[in-house]
């Protein structure tokens, strides 16, 4: 179990890097908002595979809220850029 939980950590950093250079590199503040939700996608996934590896699960309302930020920051910001234009 701890072989599988160390490549799920090894591609989620290297997924998480992925999304750290179109964070840094994005060219519009669009790519930079989905960019930023991947990344909260991603510490989610951390988490949960932490939880399972662990057999702990008292961590599991950081997901709550990780999820709600997650949700919250995109609909402001679409709402916020849906009458705007380039």
């Amino acid at each position: 179990m701890k072989a599988v939980y160390m490549v799920a950590i090894g591609l989620l950093g290297c997924g998480a890097a992925a999304t750290l250079f179109r964070l840094w590199r994005g060219p519009s503040m669009l790519d930079r908002a989905v960019a930023l939700d991947v990344l909260t996608a991603m510490a989610m996934c951390g988490a949960g595979a932490f939880a399972v590896v662990m057999d702990d699960y008292s961590d599991l309302p950081i997901l709550l809220v990780l999820s709600l930020l997650g949700f919250v920051g995109s609909v402001s910001l679409a709402r916020f850029y849906s009458g705007r234009s380039r």
